[in-house]
């Protein structure tokens, strides 16, 4: 493809896609007196006094990590840490560009649950937030979960930027199917980080537990599967999901349904399967690059709604949608993490803004201006109504 080469050239010709800029010229002696030696020491001392005062004399407040290890990069897998600094640099191009947040790429060269932890708690004095990204399941949960007492918000952008913007989409979605969130069945493909974390939100949104349909690689998810025991959070969903303790593969759980996500491989759903579906059914296939199902067939088989996560078709989900102005919002207010309240309050604010939505625009474009404003101001209402 002509945008592989193209994309490969810009990154060879800039050597990457981000700088540092000084605020502050460093042209005379007054200068280097104000902004280092001597100068520079009082901050220092006003923030070993008051350690608060580091949001008032340092980038903190506007600063925020994009932290992977390379161990499953979106469509790539686990390619290492020196491989994944490309799409580090290009999320922190994107926190800068559509919120104005100051991000900083870090790879860490370590799949070890305690180095990681250990060393994003030990580099951490300097962010207003974390955003860890492209981390495998399970040791993705393990690690966000060990950073919620840094202080600062610390998101898994994989979960829970791909849970909110599908979310929004959802909500808009069956605006025009005109069905509700508490009593549509939904089946899921996929049960890695990101499948689980939309599970959860969905629920934790209003939907039924009981007639969601998760399948993994050997088949629907259900209460008294004997090999969900070496993995806690398939198992815990087990207790919860599929009611009606349906068994099979993915092609038993689609069955009488009104939703489906895709979060695993590509074409893996025929239009025979859409076509057992629940009439004005809704499809968010969303493997990258090449979806569950193209969008063509599936409406063909009679889907009202399609969604996929390609910028070529109708209603991408995207999570640039996301992530920005949640952190745009959680450092306004300074935000000690990002809560179920605040991301559902994000999902809403998206949806917000397709105040008549139809079955080809259910989510904003990703460089809509006003998304990240609209997510920002409801993740702060959200945080200070909570605290």
């Amino acid at each position: 493809m002509a945008i592989n080469e193209d994309s490969l050239k810009l990154h060879e010709t800039l050597k990457g896609k981000l700088s540092i800029n000084s605020k502050i010229p460093l042209k005379t002696k007054q200068d280097f007196s104000l902004a280092y030696t001597p100068g520079v020491a009082e901050p220092c001392l006003h923030i070993a006094k008051n350690p608060d005062d580091i949001y008032k004399y340092t980038i903190k407040g506007n600063c925020v990590a994009v932290i992977s290890n390379g161990t499953a990069v979106l469509g790539l897998g686990n390619i290492g840490a020196k491989a994944a600094i490309p799409v580090m640099e290009g999320k922190a191009a994107i926190f800068k560009e559509l919120a104005g947040i100051d991000a900083f790429p870090i790879c860490i060269n370590s799949e070890d649950i305690e180095e990681n932890v250990r060393t994003i708690k030990n580099i951490s004095p300097i962010f207003g937030g974390i955003n860890l990204e492209d981390y495998k399941a399970p040791e993705c949960f393990e690690i966000e979960s060990r950073l919620q007492d840094l202080g600062i918000p610390v998101m898994h952008d994989d979960q829970h930027g791909t849970a909110i913007v599908v979310l929004a989409g959802l909500l808009n979605a069956l605006k025009v199917a005109n069905k509700s969130l508490s009593k549509i069945k939904i089946a899921i493909s996929g049960a890695g980080a990101a499948a689980i974390a939309v599970t959860k939100l969905l629920i934790k949104a209003g939907a039924d537990a009981g007639n969601i349909f998760m399948v993994d690689t050997k088949g629907i998810i259900h209460e008294g599967r004997q090999d969900l025991h070496d993995n806690k959070y398939k198992l815990e969903l087990s207790k919860i999901l599929n009611k009606e303790k349906r068994q099979g593969n993915l092609q038993d759980a689609i069955k009488g349904s009104d939703v489906f996500i895709g979060l695993s491989k590509p074409n893996i759903l025929t239009k025979e399967n859409i076509e057992t579906m629940n009439k004005d059914a809704i499809v968010f296939a969303m493997a990258n690059p090449i979806p569950e199902i193209m969008p063509d067939e599936a409406k063909s088989a009679g889907a009202l709604i399609v969604a996929t996560g390609r910028s070529d078709f109708p209603n991408q989900v995207n999570n640039a949608l996301a992530f920005p102005g949640i952190f745009r919002g959680a450092l306004d207010c300074k935000a000690k993490k990002i809560t179920e309240s605040m991301k559902i309050a994000a999902a809403h604010a998206i949806a917000s803004l397709i105040p008549n939505p139809t079955k080809d625009q259910i989510l904003p474009a990703i460089f809509d201006k006003q998304v990240p404003i609209a997510v920002a101001e409801a993740v702060k209402r959200a945080w200070i109504k909570e605290n």
